[in-house]
């Protein structure tokens, strides 16, 4: 089978694709057939060796699959060759088929294709974490969202005004910000006039995927008793906080990191998840997937992506 391999950590134009032997199942385990491939920025992260989680070498990246189960471990219930699923697996996904742990596991949505699905659960379980578990998100509260446009950004917006909060979108052009609009932001802003927006009362959450230069004026805009959401660092800068702005409003600083809260508390994670499902069904959630590439073409899906020119999601169709 191919699959995109990591050697080293090291820059991305050091991956290839490669022919390598397919793996069994083993116990506990299932085989996936990789019809598609969500990219993330985690994903080049991990390979550059910048990312919490450092897999045995040599490793694919690729966090989120979706495709159909080709083989079963021993003690695997409830899953069968035949059916369609999403893999979270964190890395391994950029192939043509995946061995993970059963419990990665879960069945597709019959309404969703594998595009979609490859693209949906790293995102939009990221948000609703951040915005309903983190950020304790109200009804009738303001949320700013920076990097509106990004693949974790647009889900903020969405799942923003499906908990009743004004959103305000804020990204880099008017391109990238009209597909916010269309997502349901309240309020667009090319991170310029925010407290005309606010009419000087600030805004109680900041979702922040972003970092950088524009954390510390985020930071400042915050109402009394607001929230700042660190959810990541597109930017590649980690920005330092003067401490004294949580004082002054007695703000909070709220790290979100969702693949570590998913493994400690794995039955709220899938109430999440069941919430995000149902949200689908009923049509509230319009994942967004801008460009698909095939697997040989992985160094510009992730070029895309690392340099942040994606609207919404990137998928690799892989069988």
């Amino acid at each position: 089978m191919k699959a995109v391999l990591a050697k080293a950590f090291a820059p991305l134009d050091e991956l290839t694709l490669e022919e390598v032997p397919p793996r069994p199942a083993g116990a506990g385990q299932v085989v996936v057939s990789v019809k598609a491939a969500g990219v993330n920025f985690l994903d080049g992260l991990i390979v550059q060796g910048k990312y919490q989680t450092k897999p045995a070498l040599p490793f694919s990246p690729g966090a989120e699959v979706a495709g159909v189960i080709k083989e079963v471990g021993a003690g695997v219930t409830g899953l069968e060759p035949g059916m369609r699923v999403l893999a979270l697996a964190g890395f391994g996904g950029y192939a043509e088929e995946l061995v993970t742990d059963a419990g990665n596991i879960m069945p597709l949505p019959e309404a969703m294709d594998f595009a979609t699905a490859a693209c949906f659960p790293v995102v939009y379980a990221t948000s609703i974490h951040a915005l309903k578990d983190r950020g304790q998100l109200r009804s009738g509260e303001t949320l700013l969202v920076l990097g509106a446009a990004g693949g974790v950004g647009l889900t903020a917006v969405e799942i923003g005004k499906i908990l009743g909060a004004r959103v305000i979108a804020a990204a880099s052009s008017d391109e990238k910000l009209a597909l916010c609009k269309a997502r349901g932001a309240d309020a667009l802003i090319n991170y310029a006039n925010l407290k005309q927006l606010t009419a000087g009362k600030g805004v109680d959450v900041v979702y922040d995927p972003v970092g950088g230069a524009y954390a510390e004026p985020a930071v400042r805009s915050l109402a009394f008793l607001g929230r700042y959401l660190v959810i990541g660092f597109a930017s590649g800068e980690i920005p330092k906080i003067p401490l004294n702005l949580l004082l002054l409003k007695q703000a909070s600083v709220v790290g979100v990191f969702w693949g570590a809260y998913a493994k400690a508390r794995p039955a709220d994670n899938a109430r999440n998840f069941a919430e995000l499902f149902g949200w689908y069904a009923r049509g509230l959630l319009k994942p967004h997937v801008s460009e698909t590439f095939p697997l040989a073409r992985y160094r510009e899906a992730l070029d895309v992506v690392m340099n942040r020119r994606a609207r919404g999601k990137v998928a690799l169709l892989v069988g």
